[in-house]
């Protein structure tokens, strides 16, 4: 859409308020637009689309091999940005269709345009492909036996995810390298979809539709794994100092996520060290220096509405806009707070003025928010990828949320009457012959 008035030629950009020396904004009504220093503010759909129509002092050249290059521009754009869009068999047909009617008019844009769908289904092939793969890992891991148990009591063991990879580093890389492949997935039109007023129909539907916004569940489900496998691992080892090492290699692997720019999974490990079966191990983080442990917690503090977070969040964006290597253009948001920034400005802001105007000034806003997403998301990892770490991360078993809290009493026993209570009752409820089903 057009960034500055039919007329902006008659505009002097240097007015200035005579009482006050400060600018004033020029604002301007054309046709039913509304324009703030040459800038689309607000307008009615029906003038939006008249802006677009020729008059007669705006009339394009109707010949197909002139206007053919401007059209092939929109729909390359279109597809790169959107391509989910055309998962939609209705726009897939009219894509196809507005190539069959170009073909009529300039061989180079016929071209241009199979080249642009290739290039569209190859990638909605690999989403396909992608959401398959991702559905069969994670019902695998769901399938798999959970509570390492006898019927007497949680079988622990002080074998560890320290067998796998003691190297701090190396974890955060691969962390990183499983959040940066989901991001990548997340199309931006999911945003749009995941907010959109429901119908009074979808009423009775999750807030998030599968169908409408798989990838952005999928991201948040992820967070909540990795929230629960940090606590199993703290929680598994017989040993008290066996759990407190661990413990610190988690602390380790935190920092090492927060200095690569890797905000989700630096959050999903403080939520796992701070959920009470593990937060309650006071022998075990008596045997931890939990200086930096502090320290990444104070950063992540949402008081203030995340004000530390948001600091250093904007730090790492600014590393990334200068990055002379893949690793400083890393920068993978708490996303959460992510989605419910976009959430709140979504629902806090109208479509509509009350002049019945859409409300472009909010749109602008989100635009820049999701632009920023897609900057993100597009940084190709740059870290060595080890297979047997990563494939632990995506498919280990981890334990419920009841089945951490029994380990927790089995590692450090209750200090109460009504833990004893919760043990007693924990212990007769998984250890009975109809367990309840399993994460």
């Amino acid at each position: 859409m057009p960034q500055t008035t039919p007329y902006s030629s008659k505009f002097n950009p240097s007015t200035y308020s005579s009482s006050h020396g400060h600018r004033q904004p020029v604002e301007e009504n054309y046709g039913g637009l509304h324009y703030r220093d040459n800038k689309l503010v607000s307008g009615s759909l029906e003038a939006l689309i008249q802006l677009l129509v020729p008059t007669v002092d705006y009339y394009p050249d109707k010949r197909i091999r002139e206007i053919a290059p401007k059209i092939v521009q929109l729909l390359t754009e279109w597809t790169e940005t959107f391509p989910y869009d055309f998962r939609d068999e209705r726009m897939m047909r009219s894509l196809k269709e507005m190539t069959h009617r170009l073909a009529f008019g300039d061989e180079l844009s016929r071209r241009a345009m199979q080249r642009l769908i290739q290039r569209l289904l190859r990638k909605l092939t690999t989403l396909g492909q992608y959401e398959e793969s991702l559905a069969t890992s994670t019902a695998a891991a769901m399938d798999r036996p959970l509570v390492l148990k006898s019927k007497q009591q949680l079988v622990r063991r002080d074998e560890c995810v320290l067998n796998l990879c003691d190297d701090p580093f190396v974890f955060a890389q691969q962390l990183t390298h499983i959040e940066m492949e989901r991001l990548s997935y997340i199309g931006p039109e999911e945003f749009v979809r995941a907010f959109a007023q429901k119908r009074p129909s979808d009423n009775h539907k999750s807030f998030f539709s599968k169908r409408k916004a798989s990838n952005l569940e999928a991201y948040v489900e992820w967070f909540n794994r990795l929230s629960y496998l940090i606590a199993t691992e703290i929680c598994m080892p017989v040993k008290k100092k066996h759990r407190a090492r661990v413990l610190e290699f988690f602390i380790d692997v935190a920092q090492e996520c927060f200095n690569i720019g890797n905000f989700n999974s630096l959050m999903a490990i403080i939520t796992g060290m701070n959920m009470n079966p593990v937060s309650r191990l006071k022998k075990t983080w008596n045997k931890v220096n939990t200086d930096k442990f502090d320290i990444l917690v104070h950063q992540m503090d949402p008081s203030s509405n995340f004000y530390n977070y948001r600091t250093a969040l904007r730090g790492a964006t600014q590393r990334s806009s200068t990055a002379h290597t893949s690793q400083e253009m890393i920068v993978i948001p708490f996303f959460s707070l992510f989605i419910k920034d976009i959430y709140f400005l979504n629902e806090g802001c109208v479509n509509r003025l009350p002049n019945g105007n859409i409300n472009f000034e909010k749109f602008w806003v989100l635009a820049k928010q999701v632009s920023e997403f897609l900057s993100w998301r597009q940084v190709i990892c740059p870290f060595e990828r080890d297979r047997k770490t990563l494939q632990y991360l995506i498919s280990a078993p981890v334990f419920s949320e009841d089945e951490l809290q029994l380990a927790s009493y089995e590692s450090e026993g209750p200090e109460n009457n009504l833990e004893r209570d919760t043990r007693r009752s924990l212990r007769s409820e998984l250890f009975s012959e109809n367990p309840c089903s399993r994460h």
